[in-house]
């Protein structure tokens, strides 16, 4: 039997280009060290961005199952980059995002300026780097603030980097999560939090004239916003059109937003779309069979699309029947962090032995 190596490599099929995968290690992480831009979201192998084909080479995935793959993916040699673990050198044929490549990954403190609550269970935070000092980032990444015992929490970034050195994020309460608890809390303003960024690969693509649908579900609205933005402040003449989708009518936040974008900016239109009992005149439904009904052919167009993970997985399938390349579908899946989904079941578990 061979005895495993301690390191293995992976090449690039497309540009050649090569990062050594140490002993246990996972490829997605073995990239971003070596500076390399692969596609990626969630890290937990459950929305699918970090999807590769092995072209060459053997993997397995001892840490987390890829449950975003399904049986004809698997067949196809499709990997999970950010779960998978090579046991021999692999050839990959994988994405990279190469303006992503060139923005340094920095740790830095932001000061919160101001604090301000969008609806009961969404806080907006405005945050500064030091005077002088600004993150350099693409709009549609994220950041990850940095908490004691070497915890972090993720939150994609809200606002446009032309908008000015602010940062803007938008923060959902989560029951049994002590930092969102103390920021509907105790978090003043005037207060420092560490951050790391920018991440995150949910970037625009500018080398289309293709029509852009965007699909947001809750607080995936925030990287939405900012790319929609950036699309504006460049001018674009490619059409626009903005699905956001929520339980109710009052979590569409900041919906007079997207409102005046409408009225505003020839070329983009806007659908609300409520999934509770509760929608009024708005659209009624789930917002990915919203855009569906509206468009079932997605062949013309760049989807990008940013929320919870049922979202995610629903809505990646189901516009790839519908016609789109699933290169020309970019998304940001939103889950909870590891420490914080374990209270929640724990939780849960308590609720249902009462």
């Amino acid at each position: 039997m061979t005895a495993p190596r301690a390191s293995y490599t992976v090449t690039l099929q497309a540009s050649g280009k090569r990062f050594a995968v140490a002993a246990g290690e996972r490829v997605l992480d073995a990239a971003r060290r070596a500076g390399l831009a692969l596609p990626y979201s969630c890290l937990s192998g459950v929305c699918g961005s970090c999807k590769a084909t092995l072209v060459a080479g053997a993997c397995h995935y001892p840490h987390n199952p890829p449950s975003a793959l399904n049986a004809a993916e698997v067949a196809r040699h499709q990997v999970l980059l950010c779960q998978a673990v090579p046991r021999s050198d692999l050839v990959i044929a994988a994405r990279e995002v190469a303006s992503v490549a060139d923005l340094p990954r920095r740790v830095l403190p932001l000061r919160l300026t101001d604090k301000t609550r969008l609806a009961p269970d969404v806080m907006r935070l405005i945050l500064v780097p030091p005077a002088g000092d600004r993150l350099r980032r693409l709009a549609g990444q994220y950041l990850d603030v940095r908490l004691a015992h070497g915890r972090r929490r993720a939150f994609s970034i809200a606002n446009a980097p032309h908008t000015g050195r602010q940062i803007e994020l938008h923060v959902r309460h989560v029951a049994g999560g002590d930092f969102t608890h103390r920021v509907f809390t105790t978090l003043a303003v005037g207060a420092v939090l560490h951050v790391e960024g920018p991440l995150g690969t949910f970037v625009p693509r500018e080398d289309s004239e293709r029509p852009m649908l965007f699909v947001a579900g809750g607080t995936g609205f925030a990287p939405i916003k900012a790319l929609i933005e950036h699309f504006l402040h460049l001018g674009t003449r490619r059409p626009m059109r903005l699905y956001w989708g929520a339980r109710a009518p009052e979590e569409l936040y900041l919906r007079a937003l997207p409102e005046q974008w409408a009225t505003d900016a020839p070329g983009f239109s806007f659908v609300p779309v409520i999934s509770g009992a509760s929608a009024g005149a708005l659209r009624h439904g789930l917002v990915h069979e919203a855009v569906l009904e509206d468009h079932p052919d997605l062949s013309a167009f760049d989807v990008y699309m940013s929320g919870p993970p049922a979202l995610i997985d629903a809505g990646r399938r189901a516009f790839v029947q519908a016609g789109l390349p699933e290169e020309r579908l970019y998304f940001d899946s939103f889950d909870y962090a590891p420490d914080v989904l374990a209270k929640i079941l724990h939780a849960r578990a308590g609720l249902h032995e009462a």
